[in-house]
């Protein structure tokens, strides 16, 4: 957990489009780390949407050296990389031990544009992470994998409902007007 303690727990992965803040792509697993679960949100992606979006923003959680390798080819990461202890070390060089995925991932993030670009994550992960919090996504009443798989679908969907109503409220039968979006999203 995020406060150093063990507790039963699930964890929500929710793959969301910077600009709509749509999600795309959801899985729910028991491990306490985002490690791993980058490859596989990609494929479920790609998989789904007919093709791999450009650029990957995750937060520092997710790119392991392997998850970095595994996607290289199908998009461009954009993650921090992580600090080290001794402020000598610039840990945007290539390592020797770095395949090229790696050190590529390491040059492109010290760049100003990568940094610039990395903000839209917080702006969108994080906004939809507080939305489910804020809509009663805390605490689960459901038990099993499945299950909670469902109720994260479930949220997911709502979500994106309620995102169509703000984007093209036509689409859900609001008219072409926006008057009564701002009642109904948030």
């Amino acid at each position: 957990m995020g406060d150093g303690g063990f507790r039963p727990a699930f964890n929500f992965q929710y793959a969301t489009d910077t600009e709509s803040q749509v999600i795309i792509g959801v899985e729910v697993v028991t491990a306490g780390s985002d490690q791993g679960q980058m490859s596989p949100m990609v494929e479920q992606v790609s998989e789904r949407c007919g093709q791999t979006p450009e650029s990957w923003l995750v937060d520092g959680g997710y790119p392991g050296h392997g998850q970095l390798d595994a996607v290289a080819e199908e998009t461009t990461v954009y993650a921090p990389v992580p600090k080290t202890k001794d402020p000598a070390v610039d840990v945007h060089q290539a390592k020797a031990k770095d395949s090229p995925a790696v050190a590529k991932w390491r040059e492109r993030m010290g760049s100003d544009e990568a940094k610039a670009l990395y903000k839209d994550r917080a702006a969108t992960a994080e906004c939809v992470n507080a939305l489910a919090r804020n809509r009663g996504l805390k605490c689960l009443l459901v038990r099993g994998l499945k299950k909670v798989k469902g109720v994260a679908l479930l949220f997911a969907l709502a979500h994106n409902l309620m995102r169509a109503a703000t984007l093209a409220p036509e689409l859900v039968g609001l008219g072409t007007g926006t008057s009564a979006v701002p009642q109904m999203a948030g």
